[in-house]
């Protein structure tokens, strides 16, 4: 069981990685939603995209990722690992999330934003490090907290309807 949680939750994480390529594979550009408002408004400000494609593509990318995770959690939880009650799905959904908050952090995070080129955007690099101490921080508290929060909403809502 443990072991099928910890290769759910590296599948999680390798669906947000696959995200992530597909949405810088022509610039980063295409993702400058994810990325602090000084470099959002250096890029408006160099014409490299405007305010009204930040907003439509962070839409876009809440509104396809986070059902979508979601739904995968569920799914995995519930219907192929079976738990019951909300005990048996919060650990799982935590364990699940927590992995995929990892991979975030120390590979997306860390190392392909923080340590290779293929984030930066042309014109902004004085505005690096992409991912202050500070965002650092706040990413940490989400992916301990955060996560702990989400599974609790998740397992409550999934535990209404598998009894």
């Amino acid at each position: 069981m443990i072991l099928r949680i910890v290769l759910e939750g590296l599948v999680l994480g390798a669906l947000l990685v696959l995200v992530c390529v597909v949405g810088i594979r022509k610039s980063p550009v295409d993702m400058v939603y994810l990325y602090p408002s000084e470099v959002q408004e250096r890029c408006v400000k160099l014409g490299l995209t405007t305010p009204e494609r930040i907003k439509r593509g962070r839409a876009i990318f809440k509104a396809i990722c986070v059902p979508g995770y979601i739904i995968y959690l569920l799914v995995c939880v519930y219907a192929i690992n079976g738990a019951r009650g909300f005990l048996g799905g919060f650990w799982q959904i935590a364990a699940i999330l927590f992995i995929m908050s990892l991979i975030d952090r120390f590979f997306i995070d860390e190392y392909w934003v923080g340590r290779t080129d293929a984030w930066v955007i042309p014109g902004t690099e004085d505005l690096k490090p992409y991912i202050s101490a500070r965002d650092k921080c706040k990413k940490w508290l989400l992916s301990t907290v955060g996560v702990a929060f989400m599974a609790a909403v998740l397992a409550g809502i999934a535990t209404l309807f598998t009894r």
